[in-house]
């Protein structure tokens, strides 16, 4: 089966699993001890720091390892934060950071910091300079009133973007601030950015073994620990350092290094033709994330009318192990955070990610495969049913024997009639369509089906409380040529809860 999800975790390189098998038997004692084998041990793991360090930029006495991705973004932030609480209790952040750094944000809200989360636009890129328009330099706000961190992840986990954290860091350096960089996605593939204070990297992410992470953290940059005091890793990371993995980590990230250039733009090619052949394949498709700052091995396109999940599991029975990061994947049934930021369809969302050494015909098989996979998850939905033609109304006869009167949703003017859901509203063109309880995408398709029973220039009001119709209607709006002309309480249109997203017929 081509596996197609390399942002979630890469295959282990063959460099990783001979360095993995040899450390087993050489490197498995205490390195903290003095005998025979906890000396090797040592001189294996002081080896991998500085092989780590080396590529990324940093000093060995810098790196730490740690038991994840995770663990070293988390500890990065808490401990930054600790370390810099004399400056303040100030937080900022992107708003399309990876979830382990949100957590982490949320941890210190809750104990009384504060955070700022800086958003992005339609590609998912951070402008720098609004970034550092945020920050509070403690030597104008005073002490304890400053930024104590910001973070800026290097590119994007879900749509690919690369971030400018060079601008970032010289902003973020020029206001006293210290900058953390989480460069899960981008470390051993790209160059690491300079100007970091502390980086956070995974290495299941390069092609090492899971259950190894890498913070390192610049000479001169505070830090405490938020966790309580240990020996080991300079005192930033608890717990029994795993010498074979931390080992088989630093060897595959020097491979997959060395690597890069060439494989880079082989993978930067094959993405390409993706990008460009899927809105040609299937129809009403949109690709996400910027077309030219951006990884050089993801692609993310979303499915108009599709449920993520179900999408999935017909690319799974075709051979294709993708991932997605649409609300309907979530077990929270919530939006995905980065493509909320965005501001872009977040229903039948596709992440391809493409491993070292993806083969073309792959890729050629994938393009071929799924037009017929996304028209099988849309084919029982009856979008290619005849357009929706309301069902005749009854005349009103006159104002006193109309019912009550409806609010006009673009003008608020009263309006005779009432809302009949999936009709057009007698003496207006106004059409209720109710979707309350039903779940993405069922608000888009009813959406799409009943649009064409209203004359240009009239209103559909789709009731929801579905918090992803809220992203997903305006983004339909975008992609059909509609106008999307706001939201109201569903209450307005005869629902009992939820909202009322309206959407004025603008396609002849």
């Amino acid at each position: 089966m081509p596996y197609f999800d390399a942002a979630s975790t890469a295959p282990l390189h063959p460099v990783a699993r001979q360095a993995l098998t040899a450390a087993l038997d050489e490197g498995w004692a205490d390195p903290a001890r003095l005998y025979r084998d906890g000396r090797r041990a040592r001189m294996l793991l002081d080896a991998a720091r500085e092989t780590a360090a080396e590529v990324l930029g940093a000093r060995a006495d810098e790196v730490s390892f740690t038991a994840s991705g995770t663990q070293a973004v988390q500890l990065g932030v808490l401990g930054a934060l600790a370390g810099n609480r004399r400056t303040g209790r100030h937080l900022v952040h992107s708003a399309v950071e990876h979830s382990s750094l949100l957590h982490a944000a949320e941890v210190h809200a809750a104990a009384g910091g504060e955070v700022t989360e800086v958003p992005v636009d339609r590609l998912g890129r951070v402008d720098a300079s609004r970034l550092a328009t945020v920050l509070r330099p403690a030597a104008e706000h005073g002490a304890g009133r400053g930024t104590a961190l910001a973070c800026l992840q290097s590119a994007n986990h879900e749509v690919g973007t690369v971030q400018p954290v060079a601008e970032a860091a010289e902003l973020c350096a020029a206001a006293g601030v210290p900058l953390l960089v989480d460069a899960a996605q981008s470390a051993g593939r790209l160059p690491v950015p300079g100007g970091w204070s502390l980086l956070a990297a995974s290495a299941h992410k390069w092609g090492g073994p899971a259950g190894v992470g890498v913070l390192a953290v610049r000479k001169g940059v505070r830090y405490a620990s938020p966790l309580p005091a240990d020996e080991r890793e300079r005192g930033r990371v608890p717990g029994f350092v795993n010498v074979p993995a931390v080992v088989a980590a630093a060897a595959s990230l020097r491979a997959v290094r060395q690597e890069a250039e060439a494989e880079n733009a082989r993978l930067h090619a094959l993405v390409e033709r993706i990008r460009a052949r899927v809105p040609q394949l299937v129809p009403d498709v949109e690709v996400v994330g910027d077309p030219v700052r951006r990884l050089p091995h993801v692609v993310t396109f979303s499915c108009l009318y599709v449920d993520g999940e179900v999408l999935l599991t017909e690319l799974d029975r075709a051979g294709f192990a993708v991932s997605s990061g649409s609300s309907c994947t979530s077990s929270t049934l919530t939006p995905s955070h980065v493509l909320k930021a965005m501001g872009v369809l977040t229903e039948g969302n596709v992440r391809v990610s493409l491993p070292f050494g993806a083969e073309e015909a792959d890729v050629e098989r994938f393009l071929a495969v799924l037009p017929d996979a996304v028209a099988a998850v849309r084919a029982p939905l009856g979008l290619d049913a005849p357009p929706f033609a309301p069902p005749a109304a009854p005349p009103v006869e006159s104002p006193a024997a109309a019912p009550a009167a409806a609010a006009d949703p673009v003008t608020g003017a009263p309006v005779p009639g009432a809302a009949v859901p999936g009709a057009a509203v007698p003496g207006s063109a106004v059409m209720v369509v109710d979707t309350l309880g039903r779940r993405c995408p069922i608000p888009v398709i009813e959406l799409a089906k009943r649009i064409g029973g209203v004359p240009v220039g009239g209103t559909v009001a789709v009731l929801s409380d579905d918090e992803a119709a809220r992203l997903d209607i305006p983004a339909w709006c975008g992609m059909r040529g509609e106008e999307y002309a706001g939201e109201a309480p569903a209450a307005r249109y005869g629902g009992d809860r939820g909202t009322a997203y309206l959407v004025v017929r603008r396609s002849g």
